[in-house]
């Protein structure tokens, strides 16, 4: 984590006001509706709502698809209803319904029509047609239960026709809604001006009849209905709560209510209606259908409500949709105002400062972490806050979401160019002029202390690497000067590609040695385990750059490979003026004289017992000597890595096991039995053809009562 200066605080400050300041300005307004359709999402998904449609104050009676395809109405022009409509107004009314709505709008009538019939239009033959129902209309409208809709425009106004207007004395609210310029509903309109004066909506005239109270302008200027001071981010609106997702709207066929009012069930009617808001209007397919809130969730043309006299469609199971029918849009409205949860938004104000604050988070940890860092913690803080946001918006209030999203993404990535372009120019310099001579995680601490590496060490576990290529020295002979450096930046880059994938650290080059060190700079508790995988990538690596790489072709190299474990000092160390970090001490020497103990038994890899001890069971291995390496005096076991614990061949298991019985044989002094079991593993395997030799020696010319099983190894 680097640390954060002056200039550092001055740029997220910046970058946080732009960032906050461009997702909030008006030309990206349209954010704020986005965060809402998310937001309603997120909560139908997270948490839901298991509201019984039961108790809704709104239900719906829906002219749908069942009353096109069910007689009388079926193959008969909608005009021609009236009569039916109006016997299931009087049957609704009667059930005790507070107040019906209407949103469909009948703009002619049967007997205003010009259609020829004989010898006289059909309109003249009908007159008389719609007595019955102008007369129910009138009945409900005296009452103060009926409200019919209209359509206001400029343009192409839509009214019910005359007749209707007068038989409800202009009982006629408006059924206009709000449209985002991205023609989502969002919100609905609460009130329009008719001749100079403010005339409630259907919603919210709706509303105010069930709860018996007039809508008025408050102190703050909000609307108010029964002492709810409505919320209006957009002035003379109410943001839809769609809380149930239209799930919780009981929703009655026309035909099947038609049917109940003809058999005059009446107590179904009371059951379905007493105390509450009815909404007349369509639900079909492709009629009247909205896109709202609910675009991303998919909301639903309200609950099946119970039948009365017709038994249900087959095959009507709902499903969600991006679109809902319009009168749900209404119905969602006017139970928002009776319940007194519509959405909530926070002003222009309040939004930008919550903005610009998550964005001033997120480039502050840009501005300490690296990319990928700050990315990560760009998703944990979006997700947190994405959380504590649905929370609100399950309380009706709606925390602005696509806008900081967007703000503190775009601050991260400001912040990383301005790291790039101008703070960590030096940096970089820095790294890229020690990066061929100190380890990184020694370039890491001299960054974030600031000051430059000096001399001194410190003890460390570590687990040493040593590696040497066979016979090098007579394939640098036959080739150019060219040839051999190119064999060797493939073999060399090969090989540290490996070591450094597991954690280790190359010290140093000698020709074509590596010598490497686990455990340090950066602190691995798995040193040794990570040590032992790498030696045997190394040396599957080498196998398939001999068979497949040009460069290698007909050279055929072989390497040896020593491992061991142990205490040594790792820092900076040389003079004062130059010096490397790098690593000293015993467990140094006998890693290097491990590597070269390989020839001797015909191995690839060998690894002491303290390296075997440290990686547990790991790894599958068998005991090949307990040797004296030069220049030390005590013994040291030492052992061959074969596999993965459980991946090891069956060759590998049987001659491993052989080799066991073979090496216990020899220990006890049984001479000649141990000359046999290395015997018939002499010809594959080079370190049983060495014991072969031994045991033989020794069963032909014993040694003394204090001979030990130590093979002393004279060169290194």
């Amino acid at each position: 984590m680097r640390r954060i200066g002056r200039r550092d605080i001055v740029a997220t400050i910046l970058i946080a006001l732009l960032a906050g300041a461009v997702f909030t300005s008006p030309p990206l307004q349209a954010l704020q509706g986005l965060s809402l359709d998310i937001l309603t999402a997120l909560r139908g998904k997270i948490i839901g709502d298991r509201r019984d449609p039961a108790t809704s104050p709104v239900v719906v009676v829906a002219i749908d698809g069942e009353t096109y395809d069910t007689p009388p109405f079926k193959g008969s022009p909608t005009q021609t209803w009236t009569r039916e409509i109006g016997r299931v107004l009087g049957s609704i009314a009667e059930g005790g319904a507070k107040v019906i709505g209407f949103d469909v709008i009948f703009p002619s009538s049967i007997e205003q029509s010009e259609i020829s019939f004989g010898d006289a239009p059909l309109g003249t033959r009908m007159k008389g047609f719609d007595r019955d129902y102008l007369i129910a209309l009138r009945q409900i409208s005296d009452t103060g239960k009926l409200v019919l809709g209209e359509i206001l425009s400029n343009d192409h106004p839509e009214r019910p026709y005359r007749a209707q207007q007068l038989a409800v004395k202009n009982n006629i609210r408006a059924l206009n809604v709000h449209t985002d310029p991205d023609d989502v509903i969002r919100r609905m309109p609460l009130s329009f001006s008719v001749d100079g004066k403010p005339v409630p909506t259907m919603a919210v005239e709706l509303a105010a009849r069930a709860l018996g109270a007039k809508p008025e302008i408050g102190p703050s200027g909000a609307m108010e209905l029964s002492s709810y001071a409505i919320p209006s981010a957009v002035p003379n609106t109410l943001t839809l709560n769609f809380r149930g997702l239209g799930r919780d709207v009981p929703t009655y066929s026309f035909a099947d209510l038609r049917a109940c009012a003809e058999k005059g069930d009446r107590d179904f009617f009371r059951r379905a209606f007493d105390g509450k808001v009815v909404l007349l209007g369509t639900i079909l397919n492709f009629e009247d259908r909205k896109l709202t809130s609910m675009r991303l969730s998919g909301g639903y043309d309200g609950s099946p409500a119970p039948r009365c006299a017709l038994p249900a469609r087959a095959g009507t199971a709902q499903q969600a949709r991006s679109d809902i029918a319009g009168v749900f849009v209404h119905a969602a409205a006017v139970r928002n105002l009776i319940e007194q949860d519509a959405v909530t938004e926070p002003g222009f104000a309040a939004r930008t400062a919550l903005t610009i604050a998550l964005a001033a988070i997120i480039a502050c940890v840009a501005c300490m972490l690296a990319p990928v860092g700050a990315v990560t913690a760009w998703l944990a803080v979006i997700a947190i806050y994405a959380a504590f946001a649905v929370g609100a918006f399950a309380h009706a209030l709606a925390l602005p979401l696509v806008e900081p999203a967007l703000a503190s993404l775009a601050a991260l990535a400001m912040m990383i160019g301005y790291r790039f372009v101008l703070a960590d120019r030096d940096e970089r310099f820095l790294r890229k002029s020690f990066a061929y001579y100190l380890a990184p995680e020694v370039i890491d601490n001299m960054m974030a202390s600031g000051k430059m590496p000096a001399l001194g060490g410190e003890m460390r576990n570590v687990t040493m690497f040593f590696s040497d290529l066979s016979g090098f020295s007579s394939i640098a002979e036959t080739i150019t000067p060219v040839e051999l450096v190119t064999l060797m930046n493939e073999y060399l880059s090969a090989m540290t590609d490996i070591i450094e994938s597991h954690g280790g650290y190359v010290d140093k080059y000698i020709g074509d040695s590596i010598v490497a060190m686990f455990g340090a700079p950066a602190d691995d508790p798995a040193h040794a385990r990570n040590a032992v995988r790498a030696a045997l990538k190394c040396h599957e690596k080498l196998a398939e750059l001999n068979a497949y790489n040009p460069a290698f072709a007909g050279h055929g190299l072989s390497h040896r490979i020593g491992l061991n474990s142990g205490e040594a000092v790792v820092g900076n160390i040389g003079s004062r003026r130059r010096f490397n970090y790098t690593v000293m001490s015993d467990t140094v020497n006998v890693a290097s004289r491990l590597e070269g103990a390989n020839k001797y038994y015909g191995t690839a890899i060998m690894a002491s017992e303290t390296t075997m001890a440290q990686t547990g069971d790991t790894f599958a291995w068998r005991e090949l000597d307990a040797i004296r390496v030069q220049g030390r005096g005590e013994a040291i076991r030492v052992f061959e890595p074969l596999a993965e614990k459980d991946a090891e061949s069956d060759r590998q298991a049987k001659l491993a096991a052989a080799y066991a019985e073979g090496l216990a044989c020899w220990r006890a002094r049984d001479f000649a039995k141990a000359a046999d079991v290395f015997r018939q593993m002499a010809e594959a395997d080079p370190a049983s053809a060495l014991f072969a030799r031994r045991a033989n020696a020794l069963a032909a010319n014993p040694p003394p009562p204090d001979w030990t099983p130590v093979n002393v190894l004279e060169g290194k």
